[in-house]
């Protein structure tokens, strides 16, 4: 299963070039792995509650075509890859105007107890995420 993120540039959001700035899509990333994790039944909030933290460990960006100020985006997020400590998200960006690739991102995320140390991911966001693992993105 794939999640889809629709989302505008904002001006904030650009250089002076009026290109979105780079930091900006582990911003998004952010946005499309919490909304697939949410319409999946797996919240970030519940899981820190629990003691239970998904710090990135690694973070891939290759970037393809710029987007400006005002421009709609598309989000293609699923989970790449799953481990037992580990999770691996891929993303797809997409102007929405034309299809056209703008991005692509891949953030691994590890498990870790509250104390920062290594840990197993709770059973039920195993078997939740287990299920969307592998997907293929849409369009």
């Amino acid at each position: 299963m794939t999640g889809v993120f629709d989302f505008r540039v904002r001006y904030a959001e650009t250089d002076q070039m009026g290109r979105a700035h780079h930091r900006h899509y582990l911003v998004w990333c952010e946005s499309g792995r919490t909304a697939l994790m949410r319409g999946n039944g797996v919240s970030y909030a519940e899981l820190e509650r629990a003691g239970v933290l998904l710090p990135v460990s690694r973070v891939e960006i290759e970037y393809r075509a710029p987007v400006a100020y005002d421009d709609e985006v598309r989000l293609y997020t699923r989970v790449d890859r799953l481990r037992s400590r580990e999770i691996v998200f891929a993303y797809r960006f997409v102007k929405r105007v034309d299809g056209a690739l703008v991005a692509r991102a891949r953030i691994h995320l590890v498990c870790a107890d509250s104390e920062g140390r290594p840990t197993r991911l709770p059973a039920k966001v195993r078997e939740t995420l287990g299920r969307l693992a592998g997907a293929t993105p849409d369009s």
